[in-house]
């Protein structure tokens, strides 16, 4: 099989970011979507971004255009929040992102009516009817079709530190699972998703799809479903382990990380560097890792095995891609990582909040409503003016 990778200048952005639609007043999830698109469909221009449904229709995905940077890519997403927000908020649904609702129950949803949907649930049964997560896609664009599998494997050695930073799912069904991201896990359940196959070269990626497609498991490139992957229609790698971000800040700081491990990756390719590998073994004890205690894991960081905590290593990995940053243009937004470093990451403040609510998870949801209202939607705010 031949598998084109399309052209993409390189390392542009672009951002998915699928959110929970919930009533403000009980914080129950809520199967509005159909109706919200359709409205929103009728009373806006076409823009940049665009919203569409997803596997559950209490679920919208916002998507940006493709951004030169990621601060052109967050307007985008901005935007559309502010457009949503014009019909969700008459007809009373709160947004909210996590990686997981708090005490919704799999059998109350409703399955969007989609073929592939339908399909994916016949396959998928019971594992695919619980996939109620919600999560982030980050695209960088990749300029030549021979980095992409060296950089999806290299990518795979930070994987644990997107993961902690952006760990959002400690409650699964009403329950306190004792994961920063219990998504994580759940979602690896799906087949042909979780880590990627190391693969060494594009001809070895097409021939894995040859095998898959041929057998049935797959129909096409887009249901490769890893928690890094190469995207082949638009030329870029997609990072896809990340929790859904419970603020438009934290999503940016996340963007510019990925913006800035992808150049500097290319930056080193064309240098005639090899990329840094981990041993498949280590890539998924590092991942259940950052799954179970987020961003207090102690993670393994070279073919050694040497370990240290990923919060100090995410924090000497910011320092080296500190200029790389600059030059891309996205340092205030990679500024934000120390901001969640340093204040907790989403999954660190829901468990605080149910700590003072004495276990009731109602309060939860209604404190990740407030932090996506509350939370900057433009440049301005995250510049702090």
């Amino acid at each position: 099989m031949t598998v084109p990778f399309a052209t993409s200048p390189r390392s542009t952005v672009g951002i998915e970011w699928e959110l929970m639609l919930a009533d403000g007043d009980t914080g129950d999830l809520v199967p509005r979507a159909p109706e919200i698109i359709d409205a929103l469909a009728e009373s806006t221009a076409p823009e940049r971004f665009t919203v569409t449904g997803e596997l559950l229709t209490n679920t919208v995905e916002v998507t940006s255009g493709v951004g030169d940077t990621v601060e052109a890519a967050v307007d985008d997403i901005g935007d559309a929040i502010a457009a949503l927000r014009t019909v969700t908020d008459p007809a009373g649904v709160e947004l909210l992102c996590a990686g997981s609702h708090p005490f919704a129950q799999w059998f109350d949803q409703e399955v969007t009516d989609k073929t592939r949907y339908h399909t994916l649930i016949e396959r998928t049964q019971w594992w695919g009817r619980n996939m109620m997560i919600w999560g982030i896609h980050v695209h960088v664009g990749v300029n030549d079709v021979n980095k992409v599998m060296p950089i999806v494997g290299a990518l795979a050695t930070y994987l644990p530190h997107l993961q902690a930073l952006s760990a959002s799912s400690p409650f699964w069904a009403g329950e306190r699972t004792g994961y920063a991201s219990n998504r994580a896990l759940v979602f690896q359940q799906l087949p042909t998703a979780g880590l990627p196959w190391m693969l060494p070269d594009w001809a070895a990626y097409e021939s894995y799809l040859d095998d898959m497609v041929g057998t049935g498991v797959m129909a096409d490139a887009t249901e490769v479903r890893w928690d890094v992957r190469p995207a082949p229609r638009w030329g870029t790698v997609e990072i896809r382990a990340c929790d859904g971000m419970s603020t438009l800040p934290e999503l940016a700081a996340v963007a510019a990380l990925t913006q800035s491990l992808v150049e500097d990756f290319s930056r080193r390719l064309d240098a005639g560097e090899e990329l840094p590998a981990l041993q498949p073994w280590f890539v998924r004890e590092n991942k259940w890792r950052a799954a179970r205690y987020g961003l207090d894991a102690k993670v393994i960081v070279d073919r050694d095995g040497r370990q240290e905590p990923v919060a100090d290593h995410l924090r000497e990995t910011m320092a080296r891609l500190a200029d790389t940053a600059e030059e891309l243009k996205c340092a205030t937004e990679f500024a934000g990582l120390e901001t969640i470093l340093s204040q907790g990451a989403s999954y660190e403040r829901q468990l605080a909040v149910a700590d003072a609510a004495e276990g009731d998870l109602r309060e939860v949801v209604q404190h990740l409503i407030r932090e996506f209202r509350s939370g900057p939607g433009r440049r301005d705010v995250l510049a702090g003016h």
